[in-house]
């Protein structure tokens, strides 16, 4: 529950910047000269970036979210059992020792979005988080393919 208030908290000032933004361009925009027009035009590219980017994050967030949840109650996620920071934080040795049992059962069942969430969430155990949300992004679209 605290990363979704920290989610809502970033997505409250990114909002609140992007309005800024769309002003300052506005203000650009009317002043009638070139440059400020160009200007203003180009500012007003940034906020739609930016709107794209967050509602992409935060689908894929809630997505996420939703697979882990559904997992959970289906059995064990892989950081069950193992050694503790005292962060809370699962410790790499024995992260990365568990972590072959999902690479192996990720590998076994491509199409099996369980399998590869398992794999996603060892990934960041492990403290890779570039492959972990690779993985999880492969488990959302997997279920939405073969719920």
């Amino acid at each position: 529950m605290r990363a979704f208030g920290g989610a809502l908290v970033m997505t409250a000032a990114l909002l609140l910047y992007l309005g800024v933004v769309v002003l300052r361009a506005v203000a650009f925009i009317a002043s009638g000269e070139p440059i400020g027009v160009a200007i203003g035009v180009a500012l007003l590219v940034l906020p739609v970036i930016g709107l794209y980017l967050l509602v992409r994050e935060l689908l894929f967030g809630l997505r996420a979210t939703r697979l882990t949840r559904r997992l959970a109650e289906e059995g064990p996620l892989p950081a069950d059992g193992l050694p503790r920071r005292p962060s809370g934080r699962v410790e790499r040795a024995a992260a990365d020792g568990a972590f072959e049992r999902w690479a192996e059962e990720a590998e076994a069942a491509p199409d099996d979005w369980r399998a590869q969430l398992r794999l996603g969430l060892a990934y960041d155990m492990a403290g890779d988080r570039r492959r972990a949300r690779a993985a999880v992004r492969r488990a959302i679209s997997v279920h939405a393919e073969r719920p």
